[in-house]
């Protein structure tokens, strides 16, 4: 029988509104195929929304869905990206190069720095955080042995040259966009809103089937920083969202909503995994996810369960243990 294999993910390109357009940009991730940047119209130009992962062919990638837009690369006029995160600011350091364009990223980008500088330290830090948390030795050396043959899918260091706040606009053809802060996801979380036209930049803030990713070590409760957030995009009003993964959607409240929900199942999960014994953080999500633990999710699930403990002793539910491994009670 002959081999089966997936088809080879290629940049596309597609105008969603007149002045905006998908750019929708492979990635190597099982699960994630794909991720979106944003070209806006701006007067000879485009302002460029996110970058997506550096590697192989990323580049040519880009070029060919802007081309499929017909725009080309050199026209960008800004660089905005929405988040530190390798798929939505990876090839930043080499469009600033080749362009010649500003950077615009919030200031927090901490852990895309660390991991450009130095990605062996931040794998160390990571080791030991799950050491910490209760993980056997055993799939802690696998974990390693996998993480450091992989790239960090950033092309080089950046420094913004304008920090994106709340209240920072971007002019466009569309009108200006406003930066609102919505950090959670990543410390460095920016949205940006077309208040209009109410248009929506999400990044990863919002995206059309709900996903909870939290960038925990790197501020102090992203869980409870992500819930706030949700506040901040409510608050807009806006009726259309430009997500960083999949398609377009309108009903924006309701996916509010749902990720309320989603936090909140989660943290009842996690407290009630609670409920025997001093358990540490790993055995925590062992009781939570059992059987769907793995090799290729368990560094991704101890992060968010180690983020619904923070939140959790925020709320006073919840309460650390110090010790080697440190542990959690009711």
């Amino acid at each position: 029988m002959a081999d089966v294999t997936s088809k080879r993910e290629l940049g596309r390109g597609e105008r969603v509104l007149p002045g905006v357009y998908r750019l929708r940009l492979p990635l190597p991730w099982p699960g994630v195929p794909h991720c979106n940047a944003w070209a806006v119209s701006a007067g000879d130009g485009f302002v460029l929304f996110d970058t997506g992962w550096h590697g192989p062919d990323s580049m040519s990638n880009l070029e060919r869905a802007l081309a499929m837009c017909n725009l080309r690369l050199q026209d960008t006029r800004l660089l905005v990206c929405t988040h530190a995160h390798s798929d939505h600011c990876g090839q930043a350091a080499t469009i600033v190069e080749r362009v010649g364009c500003e950077l615009w990223m919030h200031p927090s980008h901490e852990l895309m720095a660390r991991m450009v500088a130095d990605p062996d330290a931040v794998l160390a830090r990571r080791i030991e955080v799950a050491r910490q948390s209760g993980v056997p030795e055993e799939p802690l050396r696998r974990y390693a042995e996998q993480r450091g043959s992989s790239e960090p899918g950033i092309a080089g260091p950046v420094e913004p040259d304008r920090d994106l706040l709340t209240g920072v606009s971007v002019g466009t053809d569309l009108g200006e966009w406003v930066a609102y802060e919505t950090p959670g996801h990543a410390p460095s979380h920016v949205c940006l809103f077309q208040p209009e036209r109410r248009l929506l930049i999400s990044g990863d803030h919002l995206l059309g089937r709900i996903s909870l990713y939290f960038e925990f070590g790197f501020s102090p409760n992203p869980v409870g920083e992500f819930l706030s957030s949700l506040d901040v995009a409510e608050r807009l009003g806006a009726r259309l969202c430009l997500a960083g993964h999949g398609r377009t959607f309108t009903d924006v409240h309701t996916h509010i909503e749902g990720n309320r929900a989603l936090v909140e199942e989660h943290l009842t999960q996690v407290a009630g995994a609670l409920a025997e014994g001093e358990p540490t953080a790993f055995e925590v999500v062992t009781r939570v996810h059992g059987g769907a633990l793995s090799q290729q999710n368990a560094h991704w699930l101890l992060s968010q369960t180690l983020g619904y403990l923070t939140q959790l002793e925020a709320l006073g539910s919840a309460r650390r243990i110090a010790g080697e491994p440190e542990r959690w009670a009711a």
